[in-house]
């Protein structure tokens, strides 16, 4: 068993400033878009790829960046995605115009992706099996720190600095990062220098990319676009040849051995069922407040910080927990509670209190909370020493994918519903603000119940993983 290194604690900081700044940057920009939008004087179709480039960069190398690590060390490409983030948040704002922000933002996420790859696997290496939960908890809390900070201060500072300030915040905090993580990360290569499969690297970002991409764009391109059909038909082809072709060469880019382990796999699995689910929330809610209900949008924020908040409190606790029970069953019981408040949701109306919309967003976030982080020790503990950059990379690559399949998958079950509602209740003769009402209800129920059944699905799931063997 691993003994914890001393300064543990500058190791915890340091990849808790590393992934915080990475997950900021996902949100921080967003509230910042219609003021960048008539800075460039372009439409809101051209500024939304300010987010979409970082999300899809990020998801489609993360593996990429975990297969560097195992084999050329975890600090080296940790300190070089702060030097690569910092540069790019330099880029982004200096950039005199939209193209060049977008390029430069696709710098940024080639450095986010190192940091977001890296993080656990750093934790993992440096920290005994018996506290590895309770030091991801802390991870996962940097993520829902970010979360809840990033609109506010994102807002306070394009309001007072303007929108390049969003951007230089970053610079003097990854400047003081990398001289720290100089001298305080311990190097952390555990194999030999093997050959870097870069055939695979090249198939597995070109097929994530196909993937991705589509998925991002489908909602508003029309998912009967032939592009959008073409483009997700190669890459889950190019997505099924990659793992074909690893399965024959001796130092693959992914290890498809791992997924013969079914702790591994269904944690894994589970893990892209748990963000799908919770990003259900995360897209439908905003609509539901600002639009059906009204609000303000600094009122909606306030409401809508009720989740990661709590996240935030529980996900320490979870991960102490789950280094003393095991952690199947607490990930699993998470799952069920946020499968619970996620039925709760679905009887949101028009005129539902305050209190209740924050009491269910609390019950989901609870079981969000717990299900998190010992699902992700799991993982980390489920491989060798020398994959633990890829299990790393896989713990975000799920993340970012789910994130992507669950705005996809709510904004078409919404969408078709409320039309479908919307048509039907019409021709029964209602009043146009009775239809709205009701369509829109309709509309938020049906898909709060799948995002309810996924999460049922990844009960089970989590349940029949198996356990972790204490030390592995």
């Amino acid at each position: 068993m691993l003994k914890d290194i001393k300064p543990v604690s500058s190791i915890i900081i340091l990849v808790s400033i590393g992934i915080f700044m990475s997950a900021l940057d996902s949100s921080i920009v967003n509230i910042s878009l219609p003021v960048i939008s008539r800075y460039f004087t372009a439409p809101m179709t051209s500024v939304e790829w300010i987010v979409l480039s970082y999300l899809i960069i990020i998801t489609s190398l993360l593996l990429t960046f975990g297969k560097l690590g195992d084999l050329y060390g975890h600090k080296k490409i940790f300190n070089t995605g702060l030097v690569i983030f910092t540069a790019g948040s330099l880029f982004c704002s200096l950039s005199p115009t939209l193209l060049l922000l977008i390029v430069s933002r696709v710098i940024q996420a080639l450095g986010a992706g190192m940091l977001m790859s890296m993080g656990p696997a750093i934790i993992t290496i440096n920290t005994s099996p018996s506290r590895r939960g309770k030091y991801l908890g802390i991870i996962a809390m940097s993520v829902s720190v970010a979360l809840i900070a990033g609109p506010v201060l994102g807002g306070f500072l394009t309001t007072y600095f303007g929108w390049q300030s969003i951007f230089y915040i970053n610079i003097p905090i990854g400047i003081t990062a990398f001289i720290w993580a100089l001298k305080s990360l311990p190097a952390s290569r555990l194999t030999a220098a093997a050959r870097f499969d870069f055939a695979g690297a090249g198939l597995l970002f070109i097929s994530l990319l196909l993937i991705v991409f589509p998925l991002s764009y489908g909602d508003r391109a029309g998912w009967s676009n032939p592009f959008v059909i073409g483009s997700l038909a190669s890459g889950v082809f190019l997505f099924i040849a990659f793992f074909f072709a690893e399965s024959r060469i001796k130092n693959p880019m992914l290890d498809p051995g791992l997924f013969k382990s079914r702790l591994f796999s269904m944690a894994n699995l589970s893990l892209l069922i748990n963000f799908m689910a919770q990003f259900c929330v995360t897209f439908i809610m905003p609509f539901y407040l600002i639009d059906f209900r009204k609000f303000s949008p600094s009122k909606a924020g306030l409401i809508l910080i009720a989740a990661p908040a709590v996240v935030m409190i529980i996900a320490p606790l979870a991960g102490y927990l789950s280094d003393k029970i095991d952690a199947r069953y607490i990930s699993s019981a998470g799952m069920a509670v946020s499968s619970a408040g996620l039925f709760l949701l679905s009887t949101l109306k028009e005129d539902t209190a305050i209190f209740a919309i924050i009491a269910f967003l609390s019950i989901t976030a609870i079981g969000f909370g717990f299900f998190q982080t010992p699902n992700n020790s799991a993982i980390m503990g489920s491989v060798p020493p020398d994959r633990r950059g890829i299990a790393s990379s896989m713990i975000a690559t799920m993340r970012n994918m789910g994130m992507v399949f669950g705005v996809a998958i709510s904004g078409s079950i919404f969408s078709s519903r409320f039309d479908f509602l919307t048509e039907a209740l019409s021709l029964e003769g209602l009043g146009e603000s009775a239809v709205l009402s009701h369509a829109y209800s309709g509309a938020m129920e049906t898909t709060f119940i799948v995002a309810a059944s996924l999460s049922c699905i990844a009960v089970f799931t989590s349940l029949i993983r198996g356990s972790l063997k204490s030390g592995k």
